[in-house]
């Protein structure tokens, strides 16, 4: 996958040399403060980050570090899943609080539905949220996705939300 451009961000694949974003977008508390589990230490983040990258490798895409005028903002992307035997793209989107209130959220979320209806079209693109993350809600509002269930998903009360198309 190259490099995805919106009208103000550019989307790339996550490499060895974003740990550090990962450990500042991940490990920071005001980020992480609707995940159950908290800010994720150094040990985990290494984890997710390899994890993204063999995504990567056997897919040919996955999550993005999400650029604004050059400066890394945020992680986001697609990434395969299944819940209760059912396969999906999980659409993720974390910022630095910095970037919050700016709409880089939704922008990079309909770049990456896009992508999903042209390149997996037979997946459902899927946003999945603690039941008390507003944030969340509002960005699956403004890119028309709408809630279909409410589940215990990895020990906690979530939302579930699909893309219209």
């Amino acid at each position: 996958m190259r490099v995805i451009r919106t009208e103000r961000l550019s989307l790339r694949r996550v490499t060895e040399a974003d740990l550090d974003l990962v450990l500042a977008v991940q490990g920071d508390p005001e980020t992480t403060r609707f995940r159950p589990s908290g800010p994720a230490d150094a040990a985990e983040c290494e984890r997710n980050l390899l994890t993204w990258l063999a995504h990567w490798d056997e897919h040919d895409f996955g999550y993005w570090v999400v650029e604004h005028n050059g400066a890394a903002v945020g992680l986001g992307g697609l990434q395969h899943s299944e819940f209760t035997g059912v396969r999906y793209l999980n659409l993720y989107y974390r910022f630095r609080p910095s970037a919050w209130g700016k709409g880089f959220a939704p922008e990079m979320g309909r770049a990456a539905v896009d992508w999903a209806a042209e390149h997996a079209p037979h997946l459902p693109v899927w946003i999945v949220t603690t039941v008390d993350n507003e944030p969340a809600r509002r960005v699956a509002d403004k890119l028309g996705f709408r809630e279909f269930d409410q589940a215990d998903y990895r020990g906690a009360l979530s939302r579930f939300y699909t893309s219209a198309s």
